[in-house]
């Protein structure tokens, strides 16, 4: 499964089985059908995975994990119809087991316990100014915190198009949106995030 979460450059739009029936073969161990799966549901978990991290190289850590587990799981998926919203729940599993064995780590070493995005932040910019960075930080950490406060139904779209840059076309697949309804709710979600931001000032 190494590499499983890299997408498809252009997303173009799947041809052939449904999710259902790749699901089906997989469940029957059937690597490429799984393989298939992930290509069209990487930018989705990626997205679920950031909102709860807020940070995009432990987002890509916890969605290769994500896969890992759905693949060794994939007998228990009951009905292959399912098999997006059974993937988000390992995704949302996964993150929890996550930040438990961050707290315990800290815990064991006598460390404070701090804000699982905090724990987790990236690497500083080596060309910004300490100054610079730190700006840049604190803005990264107010958006985050802003996106992860708003109903999945805002902030799950918003993510995949500003943070795994999905386009229109991809993200309404991935969430089973019509173009109309997607632009509707990024644009709702926009005015409720701007609002969520004002509020922390």
């Amino acid at each position: 499964m190494t590499g499983a979460v890299q997408t498809e450059h252009g997303d173009a739009p799947p041809v052939g089985p449904t999710d259902g029936q790749l699901a089906e073969r997989s469940r029957r161990g059937d690597r490429a059908a799984f393989e298939q799966l992930v290509r069209r549901t990487a930018r989705l978990v990626y997205a679920r995975q950031y909102l709860e991290t807020r940070d995009p190289h432990r987002a890509e850590d916890l969605t290769q994990e994500t896969f890992l587990l759905a693949w060794r799981s994939i007998g228990q998926l009951s009905d292959p119809a399912t098999f997006r919203p059974w993937l988000l729940s390992i995704a949302r599993s996964v993150a929890t087991d996550a930040y438990r064995r961050d707290a315990r780590k800290k815990r064991g070493a006598g460390g404070r316990r701090e804000d699982f995005a905090v724990a987790t932040e990236t690497a500083p910019d080596p060309a910004a100014t300490p100054h610079e960075a730190a700006e840049r930080e604190e803005r990264r950490r107010r958006v985050t915190g802003a996106l992860k406060s708003l109903p999945e139904e805002y902030s799950l779209p918003l993510t995949l198009r500003y943070v795994a840059g999905a386009d229109y076309e991809t993200i309404g697949r991935q969430l089973g949106l019509s173009n109309g309804s997607l632009r509707g709710l990024l644009s709702r979600g926009l005015a409720k995030l701007r609002d969520k931001l004002k509020d922390l000032r």
